[in-house]
């Protein structure tokens, strides 16, 4: 899988962490760089590339993971969650569909935040799922009014 990843200078150290895990998982990766203080500069890169299929995959990392998850959101087909949680990062994917996720540094530690990361790309959508007609509304929805 390729996954592109950035953050703001806050959450390099995070950010490095999760390149390596990602890259010990067999993932290729591309770092999108940590030097803009704008958090929403990076996060809005990582999700054009991300929403142009550039990328399967996309982790932006900020303080708390809010930010970034609010200015990935903006880039239509860029759908970000923020989790603090393993069964928020598995979830993201299964009910969801979630192409991005946000993790903030100063809210969970390196270890958890691997550990969320290795789940959340252990896992494909269905859309034949019970959560198929609901991420198909809020893509109908975004076609709808962008």
């Amino acid at each position: 899988m390729k996954i592109a990843f950035g953050c703001d200078p806050n959450a390099t150290a995070l950010k490095k962490a999760l390149i390596a895990k990602a890259e010990e998982l067999g993932h290729e990766t591309k770092d999108f760089g940590s030097d803009d203080p704008i958090y929403a500069n990076v996060a809005v890169d990582v999700a054009e590339a991300v929403a142009a299929g550039e990328y399967d995959r996309g982790i932006v990392v900020c303080g708390t993971g809010i930010g970034v998850s609010i200015a990935a959101n903006k880039v239509k087909g860029a759908y970000c969650a923020c989790v603090t949680d393993i069964y928020q990062a598995q979830r993201a994917v299964l009910s969801n569909n979630a192409n991005m996720i946000a993790i903030g540094e100063q809210v969970v530690g390196i270890k958890s935040a691997e550990m969320f990361l290795e789940e959340y790309l252990k896992y494909e959508f269905d859309p034949n799922s019970r959560s198929g007609e609901k991420v198909a509304a809020i893509c109908s929805y975004e076609g709808k009014n962008n």
